[in-house]
């Protein structure tokens, strides 16, 4: 597993996260795009504000001397500009930034192009139609069933007491609910029960494992860019799945197309994510069910107790197991991963580094593209994907994981760009 170079400083990408006031939403469908007309309330003001949904995902702000920059053309605009229901920017970016969902409750938010605030909306006018709308827009076809009844429900929206009034709390798809709870501490781990894990994967080319993976959507699977460096043919490989036992896994699902960040370098691992769109979707059941994508808000800050598994060796070029496996890690702050003496700067913003710093437990080989995740609010959030490491659980040397946080805006943008079943609106997240 290659070394990386020296990082930026800072552990995740800031965003803004007040949530002052509320705004009321009423959406006006349209065939070309989406048209909100957004009230934005307090004790002082009442202002209009027209947010223009476009079909593309950009969600990344570029700061310019005015203010921010266009991503494409590089053009100024002052921050009164974003959001304000003009197109500015020649690919619209300015325009498709202006709602993301919230903390571990979704609370869906939008941007206020005048406060330069991000607020929850309000639940005062708000119909379920809408809430269907938003998730089919971004992505999600239909409702997605399960053969279980779910913890909550699909596509649904409630109201929740979190500001002046009820704000809307969207939920599109029913994603990290496990159905059996992990034991208790891979290399320094111990066995899977069925169902703990239901989003691993094991994708594999010609019948044998090659690398982990993470189920995000029906049609999607979430894994490492270097995991396609040999087999980059999307036909070679299979997506096998709902078992613990790599003997017992469905036949599994042939891949439509493999989608690489454009910026992964095999020298660093640095931009090390790829997404697998599959050539027909998941059923969704009590072992096979999604994890949840990172909202804005929730924890997977340093100090954070994260769960790894996968089928990877059990010691340095030692055997793999035919039983999932589990271990308990630590997520550590950049700054701690890029001591000398521990991974001596080698560590990205594009990464996590996660392990124990006494060694003894790690991600090995065969664990890559596999899930590093977090639960916080009985819910568990993908915070990365096995990525690469100094041979396998010693001292100093904890394991690295591709930031599934930094990537949320890059996923969105591929599943918008790759899926032509959808319409999608586009969100900040």
């Amino acid at each position: 597993r290659p070394l990386p170079y020296n990082p930026q400083q800072g552990i995740y990408p800031s965003l803004p996260q007040e949530t002052p006031s509320y705004v009321t939403v009423t959406p006006q469908i349209n065939t070309h795009y989406t048209l909100l007309l957004l009230v934005v309330r307090n004790s002082r003001f009442c202002v209009l504000v027209q947010v223009l949904f476009t079909v593309c995902v950009f969600a990344v702000y570029y700061q310019c001397l005015l203010g921010m920059s266009c991503e494409k053309d590089g053009k100024c605009l002052s921050p009164s500009q974003w959001c304000d229901g003009v197109m500015d920017c020649s690919h619209g970016e300015d325009e498709s930034a202006c709602f993301r969902f919230y903390g571990s409750n979704f609370m869906l938010e939008s941007y206020s192009a005048d406060s330069h605030m991000w607020m929850p909306v309000c639940a005062e006018n708000w119909d379920n139609i809408y809430g269907r709308a938003v998730c089919e827009n971004l992505g999600y076809s239909r409702c997605q069933q399960s053969s279980s009844p779910p913890s909550s429900s699909s596509c649904s929206t409630s109201a929740d007491q979190s500001c002046s009034a009820s704000a809307v709390t969207l939920h599109c798809i029913d994603c990290g609910k496990s159905s059996a709870a992990p034991s208790t501490r891979i290399v320094g781990g111990r066995e899977a029960v069925l169902g703990a894990w239901p989003w691993q994967v094991s994708l594999q080319v010609l019948g044998s494992h090659i690398c982990g993976g993470s189920i995000i959507s029906p049609y999607w699977i979430l894994s490492a860019a270097h995991c396609f460096e040999k087999y980059n043919d999307s036909r070679m490989w299979i997506v096998a799945y709902g078992d613990v036992s790599l003997m017992s896994l469905s036949h599994g699902k042939a891949v439509r197309k493999i989608i690489r960040n454009e910026k992964f370098d095999r020298q660093t691992n640095n931009y090390d994510i790829a997404l697998l769109k599959l050539k027909t979707p998941l059923t969704f059941t009590r072992t096979v069910k999604p994890v949840c994508l990172p909202n804005t808000g929730v924890n997977l800050s340093a100090g954070q107790r994260a769960w790894i598994t996968g089928w990877g060796a059990l010691r340095s070029s030692g055997p793999s197991p035919v039983i999932l496996h589990q271990a308990q890690v630590t997520i550590y702050s950049r700054v701690t991963c890029n001591r000398p003496e521990v991974l001596n700067g080698d560590v990205t913003e594009t990464m996590i580094c996660a392990g124990k710093l006494q060694g003894g437990v790690d991600a090995c080989q065969g664990d890559s593209g596999g899930p590093l995740v977090v639960k916080e609010a009985d819910i568990w959030w993908l915070a990365g994907d096995t990525s690469w490491g100094y041979r396998c659980a010693l001292k100093n040397k904890p394991g690295v994981y591709g930031n599934v946080t930094y990537f949320i805006n890059w996923i969105y943008e591929q599943i918008a760009t790759n899926n032509s079943d959808h319409m999608f609106i586009p969100f900040q997240w």
